[in-house]
This record gives C-alpha cells, structure tokens and sequence, in this order.
C-alpha cells in the first residue's frame, strides 16, 4: 500500500519519521526543496520541547517527482488552496484510494467536493510542532498528547482502518462516529489559542496562565462551544476529556471552575505557537477564517454573536494589511468589547 504526505511541514514531517521509524512506507510532499534535500541526506531529526527526540530515515520528495498512484494521501497543506492542490493530486489517488485531511476546521467538504465524498476522510489532530531548519522539526506538545479522531462527517469508507493503522505509529487513534463534534471541539480551541496565539506571538502556555489572556481565550472558548450547541453539533471529547463539561459554563461558579481548568487543559500543549503566527510573520495569509471564521459564519446563520472571535479576526486581518503586527499589545482591541 502506497501513501504519502502532501504538505510535509513540521507536522507532516513528525508524522512521516514516526511512520518511518515504524517500518511502514511512507513519501514525504513539499515544495522546501532544502528540506527535502536535508530529509534524504540526514534523516527526519524530531526534537522534544520538553528533551529527547529521535532521527528517523525517510523519503522525501517535490510535488514535481511524485509518481504512480496512492492508496492513502495525507493533507497537511493549508485550507485556503484546497481546490488547487486537491485537484492536483487526483492524478495521484488511486481508484479506491482516499484523502485524509488533518487540516482544521471543517475541510472535508472541500476536499469532498472535488474527490467525492467515498474519497475522503478527516482528521482531527491534537498536536502541534514547529519548523526549525531543514531536516529539523520541534514537537511542541508531549509525545504522550499525540492522539487523533478519525472519521468522515458523510459515511464510512472501508480505507479508514488502513488510515488508522498509519496513524497509529505516532499515537492513540479514536475512530469517531461523532466525528462532527471531534471536529468542532478542535475546531473550538484552535478558533480561540491558534487564533490568539497567532495575533500575540505567544504560546499556548503563556496564553493559558496569563490572567487577561486567559480571560478572552476562556470568552472565545464559550463563544465557540454556544455556535456549537445553536447549529445542533455535540461537541465530542478530545484527548479523553470532554470540553463542554469542564470548560463550558452557565453561573459564576461554573466560569470560575472553568477559568482554573484552562491551564491544566493546555499544560501538554503549552510550547505550542500557532502556525498561522509563522504565516504571518512571513507575510503570508493564514488560515484564521478557516478556523475563527468558521465560528463567525455559523454564529451569522444561526442568528447568535461572537464579539471576541471577530475581534480576533479582524485583528488577524490587520497584521494581513500591514496596520498591525503580532504582539501582546493586540490585547488592548479587546478591552473596547
């Protein structure tokens, strides 16, 4: 069986070495033509935020050599070109392969609308990591918070257990029957700290622990748990513990719980910075209104308000246009709400 990694970054290339290291096949995709270089010649080096890591042999390709077909593609590109790069990659996919997308917020129905929807599976990562240099990945969450739900939001396609088994090498894999609601609890935290972490430079650690930014990461966590519950969605638990109960909230007391809560909620993730902070920094768009914005549009259809998440995406919006850059002075635009 055939697979690979298109958009083989830092996530993609922890994924690819732990898949590696395991024995399994696996072609790494990007266009980092240093990267690919250094991947082929050195090994996969995965380094820990916390200490340790491991070196992993792998093969490395350009989107130019990729050849043959593929039973299984993962997608780790960013959401704002899906039609292009899914497009391009049908070429690749075999006649029963699939294409797993580990992107967030809600991608499978792009990536269904131009493979189908028997071609196509989701899945919701709850890790992060960050690009260092060429050849050389940082794992910014505990190896031990290395899990995945897997599912589809249309119906079940008999490649998920090979999905599953991939998966597997690097950590635990729930395969969702609610995988809506798997999707919208990571589309609900990355909506409040990728999008904070993003317009502040800071790391989800120092977003949890500090008071003020907690406080707006906490009112953003709310707004996107109430979007849920208005569209019909349940949100499902994530990494075994369930947002809504610990950290949704409807009395003073509840709000205070929840507000302690958060910092022991994002201790395995704390070194993580948002990668739409490095798209920024670069220049480029990132994908906030594939994340936030997500919570903004379906807030809008069901009639409800998200004050604090679309200060957030019009802050992100700023630094796009050049009228701002990312820093913690961005907090202030929350006191006027």
């Amino acid at each position: 069986m055939r697979a690979c990694i298109y958009g083989a970054g830092a996530m993609g290339t922890v994924l690819g070495a732990y898949i590696s290291r395991a024995g399994r096949q696996i072609d790494l995709v990007t266009r980092n033509r240093e990267h690919v270089s250094a991947l082929n010649a050195c090994g996969a080096d995965i380094t820990f935020a916390r200490g340790g890591g491991f070196n992993a042999k792998v093969k490395a390709i350009l989107p130019e050599q990729m050849q043959g077909k593929y039973e299984i593609i993962f997608l780790m590109t960013k959401q704002r070109d899906n039609a292009q790069i899914v497009a391009f990659l049908q070429q690749f996919l075999a006649e029963d392969g699939v294409i797993c997308t580990t992107q967030n917020g809600l991608p499978e129905y792009s990536v269904a609308q131009a493979v189908g929807e028997n071609r196509c599976l989701g899945c919701a990562v709850s890790w992060g990591a960050s690009y260092i240099s060429p050849g050389k990945v940082m794992l910014t969450s505990s190896p031990d918070a290395l899990t995945f739900s897997l599912g589809s939001p249309f119906a079940h396609n008999e490649k998920q257990g090979d999905v599953a088994a991939l998966l597997g090498c690097i950590g635990k894999v729930e395969e969702e029957e609610n995988f809506l609601g798997a999707r919208w609890s990571k589309l609900i935290v990355n909506s409040a700290f990728s999008t904070l972490s993003a317009i502040t430079s800071l790391t989800f650690g120092h977003i949890a622990k500090g008071f003020k930014t907690r406080a707006i990461a906490q009112t953003m966590l709310k707004e996107g748990m109430d979007v849920a519950s208005a569209n019909g969605v349940a949100p499902a638990p994530i990494q075994g513990h369930d947002l809504v109960r610990w950290l949704n909230y409807s009395n003073p007391f509840k709000k205070a719980l929840s507000f302690l809560i958060i910092p022991i909620a994002m201790k395995k993730h704390s070194a993580l910075v948002s990668g739409m902070y490095y798209d920024l920094i670069a220049g480029r768009k990132c994908d906030a209104p594939f994340v936030a914005g997500v919570v903004s549009r379906f807030a809008e259809k069901a009639g409800s308000k998200v004050p604090y998440t679309d200060k957030a995406l019009e802050i992100v919006a700023m630094i796009e246009e050049g009228r701002a850059v990312p820093c913690a002075e961005n907090l202030k635009l929350f006191a006027r709400l």
